[in-house]
């Protein structure tokens, strides 16, 4: 089994302005000249942005975001403390809302949604091509997170 570099884990409130919180430090530990960070940056925002909207983190509590480079992908999960419905695709690409998780769909190699009693997880994987070989090791290929 290949392993991947965690880069950090950060526990965010669950106010809209987690978000922006969100995207720089994803920037920051990727780096700006990281392959992924476009697609990864976007959609850790829309992931985040759901769990502060529509999570019962919302209601005074926390979003943790966890972000591993895993040698040709990137593993991110959003955990929140759950709430009443599960997070769905809409299929209406002309709704005003409701587009966030039809790009993680789009953009990411793989994702899910599972719930425990630590609350709900969501976490995907963004796919990307290294430039040379820099050494770093690789992540759970092919393995859903524990």
């Amino acid at each position: 089994m290949r392993m991947g570099n965690l880069l950090g884990v950060i526990d965010l409130p669950g106010v809209p302005q987690s978000v922006s919180l969100a995207r720089e430090y994803v920037r920051r530990k990727l780096g700006d000249d990281h392959p992924a960070l476009d697609d990864v940056t976007l959609l850790v925002s829309e992931v985040v942005t759901n769990a502060v909207v529509h999570s019962d983190s919302r209601n005074g509590g926390r979003v943790t975001l966890a972000l591993a480079d895993c040698y040709d992908v990137v593993h991110v999960d959003v955990v929140d403390a759950g709430g009443d419905t599960v997070p769905h695709v809409r299929g209406d690409l002309f709704a005003e809302g409701g587009r966030g998780l039809m790009l993680v769909e789009t953009l990411s190699h793989r994702w899910d949604v599972y719930e425990d009693a630590a609350g709900r997880t969501v976490w995907f994987q963004v796919r990307y091509e290294r430039k040379g070989n820099d050494g770093c090791l690789s992540c759970l290929s092919g393995r859903d997170p524990v």
